[in-house]
């Protein structure tokens, strides 16, 4: 079969390509008759927009011939085919490498028939995203069937709990899919979003090897999952992605229907109503499926009319248009902005609203939805029409992006040859043309999604009158005695160095190498950024500090579109900066953050651990469990943005220093669980789950303690956390995975992941920087400990100080039952009876020793130069005294140690009486002075240990008056 000619009637860039692809097929055509000139034309089409399909075709020669054959090019299947034409290719394997073939096979040949369709235009969008969505379910629910019969005769058959006629029936999975697949609008190469859930608790009905329900499902999942989403030689069926169940990825893998309605009753957000709108039994038990959904319709709809939804709804997109900048999504079709998510937003926020008085609405596809709005909303029809003819040509594109090559995106190719290929898959003569159609439907969802979800607030048009003369000053377009008068006037009384900050930017290296739209948006801000520094009583530093943020973000101008466009920001910039210099800094290595300066109500009201948890929770949700990296830098841009937030409410007074301190170690605590929460998902799914006597170990029995100021609650903005790690199990077994390891060897490699997710330095920097060295023998020990091993060591070899170090000791993160053993060997060490004179030797020796090493070289017997630390009468002081008082105590008072942080545990002294009500309180607020004052030096980018202050002269000799009638008795 001859394309000569129809090969030259191509775009001329498109000819190279297509010659390729032929070329590359020659095999598979001369096995062909002759075709008419028809079927040259669709091929060339799918040849030239599809290059999985070209590998497919040559990976499997008879394909094309087959597809020809059955007719599959030319027509729909018909409803329930899919699951009939996979049933017959599996239903007599029974291994399970070859049941995983033949499921990545089927997959492929029906994905070419799909994109040959898609691409040529005989089935339309509509169709596609049907059929597409059919393929998965039939997918899920056939290798789901093969699963359950090898699962039933491995274990059991699930049963219910006895009734009240002791009868038990057999229960089912019931797979619910989310997102696209719910709503039957699939694209070419989507994820499948999934939950997995069972009716009722019980167990299996094995006489030897029974297991409760829910390991029984979750076993089941695991399988399924690995049989839709490992890549092998053949690819993949789909990517599967659990994380919209509840809890997310911390919460199991499947539950029954009574914890999925309490859940959503007790814990659901707005983002999970938004999420279960496009809910759909796809795969298992479908009655039992429909029938929970009718159980969480009133938290989907409610019964009133909701008109919070536009607020929830307008939060998710001011979070995805930040992920947009921040990932430079702008050519992103379904992010950006005019994007598919905007169409969905605009009809999901009516169906969220009014949904739960008009069922008429309680519909998940989008395409059904929209029809709607004239009548029950009053929508125009002419916006409607236009939001849908958007949404078809948005969702073409899509299908073009992904054919290529079957991967999952959404952005638009940046290359000529690739530009030239989305073209013409898309019926154009060029990129221009395409492009200029693009922009049109975009710029139409943008404009009603801005009348229904974000109403654009009018600007002030008023100029600036000093616009023009800021730009003279900057440019040095006027005579250097003007522009220092004109600065002095401002408000910059130190003239001459504000004028040499800006004429430094202006003749930079980055500002000459800066692209002109991006020194037009410079252009756009810096009058009336100028305008707000010089209103500052510290303006120059101020401008000093800003200018160092502006020369960081001029490659990347979008940030200063972000200033422009919200004064707010702009506005809070200038006065945290001015406040700190380390908030300059931070932002001059983070630009990213600045998106955090857009709402005042956020930035200034961190919110609490619970709220942390679920919103990491929530933005994690999207990323790949296995894109290590993109985990890592979205665990480092969350906790750069709330500390942001925490300095913030610093800098302002919101927040007491104590306050600053809870908030930093929240931070701590949830970063660290959503850490070894993937570290654990990473490792289980590599070796399997290390193995205990009652079977496989499902949650991980391992703690994180933190030691020193994480411990003590007591984290500041650039502490690292001391950490120590424990685990339960036994040494002798080993995990249940093909890649099988002893129990010891991987929880030492649990540990080595979770320090190396935590430390590694990505272009976002450390996470945190770790110590390791309060764990057992220090550097020379295990990384990771047995509670036993621990124990023994505490008991029977460690040092004094290593005690104190214990009085710090808790438990951040991990499992419940281990942390509770924990704290009763916690104390059983501290409650230890000792000589208090040999136990006030070591303490203070101890101390001499470091006060010799550590304190300030300067005269530190004075009060001119101050150790805030280290020298005599400082924190660590303190701290000793507050541990030795502890240790010598604890067996008679077990109220000193049940908190780790040092003012709680003063506040036992005083109750106990060991110290005076006057010692407690001195020791309380010198220990809180000294700390703010490092706290504020720390903010001011200066060292915050020595200092030049004798207002805390008082405070100092307070604490060594104290230290003296304590430590010398």
């Amino acid at each position: 079969m001859s394309f000569q000619s129809a090969i030259a009637a191509l775009p001329s860039e498109l000819q190279a390509l297509a010659h390729k692809q032929v070329e590359a097929l020659q095999s598979v055509f001369e096995s062909m008759p002759s075709l008419p000139d028809a079927f040259q034309q669709d091929c060339l089409k799918v040849l030239i927009g599809s290059d999985f399909v070209v590998e497919q075709l040559s990976r499997h020669q008879s394909t094309l011939a087959d597809l020809m054959a059955e007719g599959g090019l030319e027509r729909q299947y018909t409803s329930g085919e899919y699951a009939v034409r996979l049933r017959q290719r599996i239903i007599d394997l029974e291994d399970e490498a070859a049941f995983h073939r033949q499921l990545r096979v089927f997959r492929n040949y029906e994905m070419v028939r799909l994109i040959w369709r898609d691409l040529t235009r005989k089935s339309d969008t509509r169709n596609t995203v049907i059929e597409l969505s059919a393929l998965a379910d039939a997918c899920i629910d056939e290798a789901l069937n093969w699963l359950y019969a090898k699962a039933c005769k491995r274990w059991g058959v699930p049963q219910s709990r006895p009734n009240s006629e002791g009868v038990t029936y057999p229960q089912r999975l019931v797979v619910l899919g989310m997102g696209k697949l719910g709503a039957n609008e699939l694209n070419l190469s989507s994820d499948i979003d999934l939950i997995f859930c069972y009716p009722q608790n019980g167990e299996t009905d094995h006489e030897r090897s029974s297991l409760e329900n829910q390991d029984f499902f979750i076993r089941l999942g695991q399988k399924l999952i690995q049989a839709l989403d490992n890549l092998t030689l053949d690819g993949f069926v789909f990517r599967v992605d659990m994380r919209l169940r509840p809890f997310g990825s911390a919460g199991p893998l499947a539950i029954s229907f009574n914890a999925m309605e309490n859940y959503y009753q007790e814990q659901g957000r707005d983002w999970e109503r938004y999420a279960m709108v496009k809910v759909r039994p796809v795969a298992g038990d479908l009655v039992e499926g429909e029938r929970l959904l009718t159980e969480l319709r009133p938290f989907v709809y409610r019964k009133y009319i909701d008109f919070s939804a536009f607020e929830s709804l307008r939060e998710m997109k001011q979070m995805i248009n930040r992920e947009v900048r921040r990932k430079g999504l702008e050519q992103n079709v379904k992010l950006g902005s005019g994007g598919i998510r905007e169409v969905e937003f605009i009809a999901q926020a009516f169906q969220l609203i009014r949904g739960g008085r008009d069922r008429d609405l309680q519909q998940r596809e989008l395409l059904n939805i929209l029809p709607l709005l004239p009548e029950k909303i009053g929508m125009p029809i002419e916006a409607v029409q236009e939001l849908a003819q958007a949404y078809l040509f948005l969702r073409d594109t899509e299908h073009a992006i992904q054919a290529i090559a079957d991967k999952q995106t959404q952005e638009l190719p940046d290359d000529a040859l690739g530009q030239a290929r989305i073209a013409f898959s898309m019926g154009f003569l060029d990129w221009r043309a395409f492009s200029e159609q693009l922009s049109l439907h975009r710029q139409a969802v943008s404009r009603h999604f801005a009348d229904v979800i974000a109403p654009v607030v009018e600007e002030n048009d008023e100029e600036d009158k000093a616009a023009e003369q800021w730009m003279w000053v900057f440019e040095g377009e006027i005579e250097e005695a003007q522009a220092l008068e004109f600065l002095t006037e401002k408000g910059f009384p130190e003239a001459q160095e504000a004028l040499k900050r800006l004429s430094d930017l202006r003749k930079s290296r980055t500002m000459q190498l800066t692209q002109q739209v991006a020194r037009e948006r410079l252009y756009t801000i810096l009058p009336e950024l100028l305008e707000r520094i010089a209103t500052c009583d510290n303006s120059t530093q101020t401008l000093e500090r800003v200018l160092l943020l502006i020369e960081a973000v001029l490659r990347r101008s979008a940030y200063l579109v972000l200033l422009a466009e919200n004064p707010g920001a702009l506005q809070q910039l200038v006065r945290l900066c001015s406040a700190s210099a380390w908030f300059s800094v931070l932002l001059a290595k983070q630009p990213v953050l600045l998106d955090e300066l857009i709402d005042p109500r956020t930035l200034f009201t961190p919110p609490d651990k619970a709220r942390l948890q679920a919103e990491l929770n929530q933005q994690l949700l999207r990323i790949s469990e296995q894109d290590t990296e993109q985990l890592m830098e979205a665990l480092r841009y969350f906790k750069h943005a709330h500390v942001l937030k925490v300095a913030a409410s610093d800098i302002t007074g919101a927040l007491p220093l104590m306050k600053v301190s809870d908030y930093l170690t929240w931070l701590a605590e949830v970063l660290l669980a959503a850490v070894l929460d993937n570290a654990w998902r990473g490792l289980v799914e590599k070796h399997g789950y290390p193995m205990t006597d009652e079977g496989p170990m499902l949650q991980p029995r391992f703690i994180v303690l933190g030691y020193g100021k994480l411990g003590g609650i007591e984290l500041s903005y650039g502490s690292d956390l001391d950490l120590v790690f424990i685990h339960d199990s036994d040494p002798n077994l080993s995990t249940d995975g093909e890649k099988s390891l002893s129990n010891a060897v991987f929880f030492n490699r649990l540990g080595q992941r979770v320090i190396h997710l935590l430390n590694t330095f990505t272009p976002s920097g450390q996470l945190y920087e770790i110590d390791m060295r309060l764990r057992p023998s220090g550097n020379s020990g295990l990384l990771v400990s047995s509670l036993k091993a621990f124990s023994d060591y505490q008991h029977k070899e460690a040092w004094t100080w290593e005690h104190q170090a214990l009085i710090r000791a808790r438990v951040v993160t991990g499992d419940s039952e281990l942390a509770g053993a924990f704290e009763q060997v916690r104390a059983d060490i501290l409650s230890k009876p000792r000589d208090r004179s040999r136990l006030l030797e070591e303490v203070v020796h101890m101390r001499e020793k470091m006060r010799q090493h550590l304190s300030s070289k300067e005269v530190s017997n004075t009060l001119n130069v101050f150790d805030l630390k280290q020298d005599r009468g400082g924190i660590v002081d303190i701290e000793f005294l507050v541990q030795f008082l502890v240790l010598a105590h604890a067996k008679t008072f077990a109220t000193l140690y049940t908190y780790t942080d040092n003012i709680r545990i003063l506040d036992a002294l005083e109750g106990v009486q060991i110290l005076t009500a006057e010692q407690a309180e001195t020791l309380r607020e010198a220990y809180k002075t000294f700390r703010s004052v490092g706290h504020r030096q720390s903010l001011q980018e200066q060292s915050n240990t020595v200092i030049a202050d004798e207002e805390l002269g008082k405070w100092r000799e307070c604490v060594v008056t104290i230290w003296d009638e304590v430590m010398t008795s």
